[in-house]
C-alpha cells in the first residue's frame, strides 16, 4: 500500500478557484467591513452561489458531496487571500455535518439545502461561563414540556449569532434509565421567544462578532431535538473534530497570508544595496515558518482524511495535533512578518497589525493548547490523566 501526499486534481482545482474568489475581494475589503462593524455578506453569498460553502453537503441535498477535507481547503484558501470567514468553522463544518450525520429526515430536508447554497447560517453554542473546556459541566438543561422541550441556561463566546438563522445549542437532559444528565443538541431559531444574545466587546478587528446567549424558558417543538435522545454524545464529537480541522485550516491560511507578505517585503526592501531577505537573520526565520506551516498543513490533511474515512478517534488525535501546530505556525508567521516589515508591520496599509490578536485566538479556541496537550499526553502517550 502506498501513501499519496498529493491532493487530488479536483481539490487542487477547487483551491485555485477559491483563491481567485478571495483575491477578488482581498484583505482591504475584509478590513473595511470589520472596522466599520459590517459583514462579509458579499463574499459569503458569492461563495455560497458558487457551491464552495456546500462542498461537504451530500449531493442529494444540493451540495458537492465531498468531505471535510474539501471544506477545509476552501477555508484555508479564503484565509490565505486575507479574507478569513470564521463562520465557516461553525456553520457548514459543525452544524451541517452534525445534521447530515445524525439529523432526522425532516431536519435534513429543512436545513441542508440552505447550507449547500450558503443561504443558511447557523451558530454553535457549547461554551459556558463556568464550564470552560469541560463539556461535562454544562448547565444548560432541556426538559420535556408536553410534546416539546423547554431550554434554560447561558452560553458565552458564541460566534456569529447576529447573522445566524438558528443556533445549534448543546444542552443536557435527564436520562430516563439512569437519572443522570446526558448531552442533547437542539436547533434553536434566533427569533424564538426567551432566546436573547448580547455582543461581547473584543479587542480584535474581526467581521465576526462574539456573543453571550441567554435562554430563559425557551420553548421548542419536539422536532428541534437533533437525532435521537440516545445519540447525543456521538453527535457532539462528530461536530468537534471538524471544528478542530477547520480551525487548523483557518490558522494555516492566515499563516500563508502573513508569510507571503513577509517574503515579498524581504525581496523588495533594499538596505545598503542588498535585499533584506539576503540576510540569514531574516531568511532563516521565514524558512523555519515555511517548514512549520507545511508540517501543520500535512497533519491537517491527515486529520481530514481520517475523518472522511469514518475513523472518528484517529481523526480526533490528528485534529488536535493539527490545530495545535497550525496555531503556533500562524502566531510565528504573523510575528515574524511584522518584524521583517519593521515599523511598517504595524502600519495599516500593510495589513498585518490587526492579525496579531487574531492569530493569538488560535491557541485558545476552539480548544486550548493545554487541553490539546492533555489529550496527547493521555491518549497518545498513555500517561495518567491529569485532570
Amino acid at each position: 500500500m502506498t501513501t499519496n501526499f498529493q491532493e487530488s486534481q479536483e481539490r487542487a482545482d477547487l483551491r485555485t478557484a477559491v483563491a481567485a474568489l478571495g483575491a477578488k475581494y482581498g484583505h482591504d475589503y475584509y478590513l473595511k467591513q470589520a472596522r466599520s462593524g459590517g459583514k462579509t455578506n458579499e463574499l459569503w453569498d458569492e461563495a455560497g452561489r458558487l457551491g464552495y460553502l456546500g462542498v461537504s453537503v451530500p449531493e442529494e441535498f444540493g451540495g458537492g458531496g465531498g468531505g471535510i477535507g474539501d471544506l477545509a481547503a476552501v477555508c484555508e484558501e479564503l484565509a490565505a487571500a486575507g479574507t478569513p470567514l470564521l463562520l465557516m468553522v461553525v456553520s457548514p463544518a459543525i452544524c451541517a455535518t452534525v445534521i447530515a450525520r445524525f439529523g432526522t429526515g425532516e431536519q435534513k430536508q429543512q436545513w441542508l439545502p440552505g447550507f449547500a447554497g450558503g443561504e443558511v447560517r447557523m451558530s454553535f453554542a457549547i461554551t459556558e461561563p463556568d464550564a470552560g473546556s469541560n463539556s461535562h459541566r454544562i448547565t444548560t438543561t432541556a426538559a420535556h414540556d408536553g410534546d416539546g422541550w423547554v431550554l434554560n441556561g447561558r452560553k458565552v463566546y458564541i460566534s456569529g449569532v447576529d447573522e445566524a438563522d438558528a443556533v445549534l445549542v448543546v444542552s443536557r437532559m435527564a436520562d430516563a434509565k439512569t437519572g443522570k444528565l446526558k448531552p442533547a443538541l437542539f436547533i434553536v431559531p434566533t427569533g424564538t421567544p426567551g432566546f436573547e444574545y448580547r455582543q461581547i466587546d473584543m479587542d480584535m478587528v474581526s467581521a465576526d462578532k462574539q456573543f453571550g446567549l441567554f435562554l430563559d424558558d425557551v420553548k421548542l417543538p419536539r422536532e428541534a431535538l437533533v437525532g435521537s435522545e440516545d445519540a447525543a454524545i456521538a453527535q457532539l464529537f462528530a461536530g468537534l473534530n471538524p471544528e478542530r480541522i477547520m480551525g487548523a485550516s483557518f490558522s494555516c491560511g492566515i499563516a500563508r497570508y502573513a508569510l507571503d507578505k513577509g517574503v515579498a517585503y524581504a525581496k523588495e526592501r533594499n538596505v545598503w544595496g542588498t535585499p533584506i531577505g539576503a540576510h540569514q537573520g531574516l531568511a532563516h526565520p521565514l524558512a523555519q515558518i515555511k517548514i512549520e506551516l507545511e508540517l501543520a498543513k500535512l497533519m491537517t490533511q491527515k486529520a481530514a482524511a481520517l475523518y472522511d474515512s469514518g475513523d472518528d478517534f484517529g481523526s480526533g488525535e490528528a485534529a488536535n495535533m493539527a490545530k495545535y501546530a497550525a496555531a503556533e505556525a500562524a502566531i510565528r508567521a504573523v510575528d515574524q512578518s511584522v518584524q521583517v516589515h519593521g515599523g511598517n508591520g504595524l502600519a495599516s496599509e500593510y495589513g498585518l497589525g490587526t492579525l496579531l490578536s487574531a492569530v493569538r485566538l488560535g491557541r485558545i479556541a476552539p480548544v486550548s493548547r493545554e487541553m490539546v496537550l492533555n489529550f496527547v499526553g493521555q491518549h497518545s502517550l498513555g500517561l495518567p490523566k491529569s485532570y
